[in-house]
C-alpha cells in the first residue's frame, strides 16, 4: 500500500513517453523525494518510514581561539589602488637646485640642518665619538668630493659637510667610506686620607720619640690620572664587530703621598717622608682583525695582538690586567657561545702609579689562557664559564729593585732566594640569576710546582683552592647582597706542599670593591718581612707579596675567609648610595707564626665597614663623583700583629673621587 503513490507517478510518466534525458531526470527526482526506511531496505516492504534529517549548519567558532575544520571564512573585499605617483620616481625637476646629494647616510641630519656638529660636544652626534665615518682617500671618494665642491660653487652655496679635502694617511689602507675615528679622554682625580699600621724606620725616624716598631698611622694620597685613547676602525659600529681596529691608550699619572715615618716611601733614610712622582704609561696599543663571520647574525672569529685588556673571569679574581699578548676570540650560536685563546708576556709596571712601563724589558713571566662561555648552562638565565690558565714564571735568577729602592724579586721572606714556578689554574665561573636571585660565583684550583720554596729551599708541590659567591636580590630601587669568599692557607710551611692560594694579578669587583678598607688599603707586614705586605692594593687575597704589580705569586700564605652583607639604593637616577659590612679571618696562621716567630696568632682580622655615595649630575657616565668611607674594626689576630703609636684599634679610609669622561 505504501508503494502505490510512487508506482502511480511512474505509470503516468510512461504514458507521456518522455525523452530519455527527461526520463532519467524524473526518476532521480522521484528517488530523492521518496520516503526512506530505517533498518530495512525499501524493496523488502518492511521497516519504519522516517523523514530525512535537516542539514546541520556549520559553526565556525566551536572553541574560543580555534576554527572548525573545513570552515573557510569569507575573504575581505579586495584592496585596489590607483595612484601611479606612489610607484613612479619624481622627475629631476622636482628636486631643488640649491642642494647637493649628501655622500653618506650618517650625515643626513647634519645636511638637513637639524644638528650642527661641535667637536667638544660629547652628547650629540660627533665624528670623534664614532657617530660618523671620517673621510677617506679612495679614488672614488676623492672624485665624489670634488664633484660636490664643484656643484656647490656653481650653485653659489656652501659645500656640504664631507666634501672637504681629506688628509688621512693612505699607508693605513683607509679605502672605503666606513672608517671611524674615536677619541676617549678621561680625568680621574683621587684624594684619599687613611690610617694603617706604619713601621718606624730602623736607622732614623721622623720624630726622635718614636723608638717602637710602629709609629703614627695617618697618611694621605693625592692622585691625578689623565687617560687619552684613540681608535681607528673599519665597519659598522652598531651591530657587528669591526673589520679592522687600531687602538692606542696612554695614561699620565701624577701622585703625591705624605706619611709620618721615613723608609716607608723610599729605602734611603735620608729621603723625606713625602714624595711627588709622575709617570706616562701605555695601557693599550693593539691591532684587531676580523677574520670572518660564521653566521648571518654576525658570529665571528677575530684576533688581537699588542697591549690589550684581559679579564679571566667575571669579577677579576685571577687575572685582570692590560698586558702584551696575542688573543684569538669569537662567538657561535647567536653569541650564546664565546671563546678566548690567549698568550701574554707580562710587562714591568711603574712602582708608584701601577702603569705599564714599556721602556723596560718585559718580565720572564708568561700567562696562557683558554676559556669558554655558554649562556643558559647549567640552568636557564645562567652563563657558565670554564677556564684553564697556565702561569710560567722564570725569574728565579733575577734581582729586581723597584723605583723606591726596595727589592721586589725575590721577596725578602724566608731564605731570600729566587724562585721559578709553574702553576695551572682550573676554574669554573657563573654569572646570571636563579629566579629572582642574582648569582655570581667563582671557583679555582691551583696545581703546579715551586722550584724553590723560600721556607725549605726544596721543590714543593702547589695545591691550593679558592671560592667566592655573591647573591643579590632586587626589589624596586634597592639591591641586597650576600658575599662569601674562601682562599686556602698553608698549614705547614716546612712540608713539600704549598697550599696557600694566590692569583696572578687580581683586581676584584666584589664585597664592596675598592670602597672596602681591606681591598683598598695595603697593610705592611712589619716585623715579619722587609718590604712585604699582607695584602695588595685593590686586592682581596692575603698573599704576603712584595708587590702585586712587580712581585711573584706566593703560595705560602695564610689564606682568607670573608663573609659579608651589603645593599645598593638608587635613590634617584643620579644618586646611588651603597653600604657594605664584611667579617674577615685568616684561614690558617701557620705561615704568619713562622715568619713572626710567635707561638699562636688568632685568626680574626676584624670587621670591614664601608659606605659610599655615587652622584652622576647629568645622569650619564660623563661626570661621576664618588665619596666613600671605610673602617676596619680590628680583631684579635690583627691586633696581635699590628699596632700604632696612639693605640687605636680602628683604622679608617676616606676616598673622594671625581671622574670626567669624553
Amino acid at each position: 500500500m505504501l508503494l502505490l503513490p510512487l508506482l502511480a507517478q511512474v505509470a503516468a510518466a510512461q504514458q507521456q513517453d518522455p525523452a530519455p534525458e527527461e526520463e532519467v531526470q524524473q526518476v532521480e527526482e522521484a528517488e530523492e523525494s521518496a520516503p526512506q526506511y530505517e533498518g530495512v531496505a525499501p524493496e523488502s516492504g518492511l521497516g519504519t518510514l522516517v523523514e530525512p534529517p535537516a542539514p546541520t549548519p556549520v559553526e565556525p567558532d566551536i572553541i574560543e581561539g580555534r576554527t572548525r575544520p573545513g570552515y573557510v571564512a569569507p575573504l575581505p573585499d579586495a584592496v585596489t589602488q590607483d595612484n601611479p605617483g606612489a610607484v613612479r620616481a619624481p622627475p629631476p625637476q622636482a628636486f631643488p637646485v640649491d642642494q647637493v646629494p649628501i655622500p653618506d647616510r650618517w650625515r643626513l641630519i647634519q645636511n638637513l640642518g637639524l644638528v650642527i656638529e661641535d667637536p667638544l660636544d660629547p652628547y650629540n652626534q660627533n665624528t670623534y665619538k664614532g657617530d660618523r665615518p671620517i673621510c677617506t682617500n679612495s679614488d672614488e671618494d676623492r672624485e665624489r668630493r670634488a664633484r660636490a665642491r664643484e656643484e656647490a660653487e656653481a650653485a653659489g652655496v656652501e659645500a656640504p659637510y664631507g666634501s672637504a679635502r681629506c688628509f688621512t694617511p693612505r699607508f693605513l689602507g683607509l679605502e672605503g667610506n666606513d672608517w671611524f675615528f674615536i677619541v676617549n679622554a678621561i680625568s680621574d682625580t683621587v684624594l684619599e686620607p687613611r690610617t694603617f699600621p706604619i713601621p718606624v724606620g730602623v736607622q732614623t725616624t721622623e720624630d726622635p720619640d718614636r723608638l717602637d716598631v710602629f709609629g703614627n698611622d695617618y697618611s694621605a694620597v693625592f692622585s691625578q690620572t689623565f687617560i687619552a685613547g684613540f681608535a681607528l676602525l673599519k665597519g659598522s659600529t652598531a651591530y657587528k664587530p669591526p673589520d679592522v681596529e687600531y687602538r692606542v691608550t696612554l695614561a699620565f699619572n701624577v701622585n703625591h703621598v705624605d706619611v709620618p715615618e721615613r723608609r716607608v716611601l723610599h729605602v734611603e733614610p735620608t729621603k723625606p717622608s713625602h714624595r711627588t712622582d709622575h709617570f706616562l704609561g701605555v695601557q693599550e696599543a693593539f691591532f684587531d682583525y676580523h677574520i670572518r663571520n660564521t653566521s648571518k647574525r654576525y658570529d665571528f672569529d677575530s684576533f688581537r695582538i699588542g697591549i690589550q685588556p684581559m679579564q679571566a673571569d667575571f669579577r677579576g679574581f685571577l687575572f685582570n690586567d692590560n698586558q702584551l699578548g696575542f688573543r684569538l676570540f669569537g662567538t657561535r650560536d647567536n653569541n650564546r657561545f664565546q671563546y678566548n685563546l690567549g698568550a701574554f708576556w707580562r710587562l714591568e709596571k711603574d712602582t708608584n702609579s701601577g702603569l705599564n712601563a714599556v721602556l723596560q724589558r718585559p718580565r720572564d713571566d708568561f700567562v696562557f689562557l683558554a676559556n669558554v662561555y655558554r649562556q643558559d648552562f647549567l640552568i636557564p638565565a645562567l652563563t657558565s664559564q670554564f677556564t684553564v690558565v697556565y702561569n710560567r714564571n722564570r725569574e728565579g735568577d733575577e734581582v729586581q729593585i723597584d723605583d723606591n729602592g726596595f727589592p721586589v724579586r725575590p721577596a725578602l721572606l724566608g731564605t731570600l732566594r729566587g724562585r721559578d714556578y709553574d702553576v695551572v689554574y682550573l676554574g669554573y665561573n657563573a654569572d646570571g640569576r636563579i629566579g629572582r636571585i642574582n648569582l655570581t660565583a667563582s671557583a679555582y684550583w691551583a696545581l703546579g710546582e715551586d722550584r724553590n720554596s723560600f721556607f725549605t729551599d726544596r721543590e714543593a708541590d702547589i695545591n691550593a683552592q679558592f671560592g667566592a659567591i655573591e647573591l643579590s636580590y632586587d626589589r624596586d630601587w634597592a639591591r641586597f647582597r650576600l658575599s662569601g669568599a674562601w682562599a686556602s692557607g698553608d698549614g705547614d710551611p716546612f712540608d713539600d706542599t704549598e697550599s696557600g692560594f694566590d692569583a696572578i694579578f687580581e683586581n676584584p669587583v666584589f664585597a664592596g670593591a675598592d670602597t672596602s678598607y681591606w681591598i683598598r688599603q695595603t697593610i705592611p707586614f712589619a716585623g715579619g718581612g722587609r718590604a712585604i705586605s699582607v695584602n695588595g692594593r685593590n686586592g682581596i687575597l692575603n698573599s704576603l707579596r712584595s708587590s702585586k704589580e712587580q712581585g711573584q705569586s706566593n703560595f705560602n700564605n695564610p689564606g682568607l675567609i670573608l663573609a659579608g652583607v651589603g645593599a645598593d639604593f638608587d635613590l634617584t637616577p643620579e644618586l646611588r648610595v651603597s653600604a657594605n659590612a664584611n667579617h674577615l679571618w685568616f684561614e690558617d696562621t701557620a705561615t704568619l707564626e713562622t715568619l713572626r716567630v710567635e707561638g699562636s696568632i688568632p685568626q680574626e682580622i676584624g670587621y670591614d665597614l664601608s659606605a659610599s655615595a655615587i652622584w652622576r649630575p647629568l645622569a650619564t657616565q660623563n661626570i661621576v663623583a664618588r665619596l666613600s668611607g671605610a673602617a676596619l674594626v680590628s680583631g684579635d689576630g690583627f691586633r696581635d700583629l699590628f699596632d700604632n703609636l696612639d693605640g687605636n684599634t680602628t683604622y679608617y679610609s676616606v676616598l673622594a673621587n671625581v671622574t670626567v669622561s669624553y
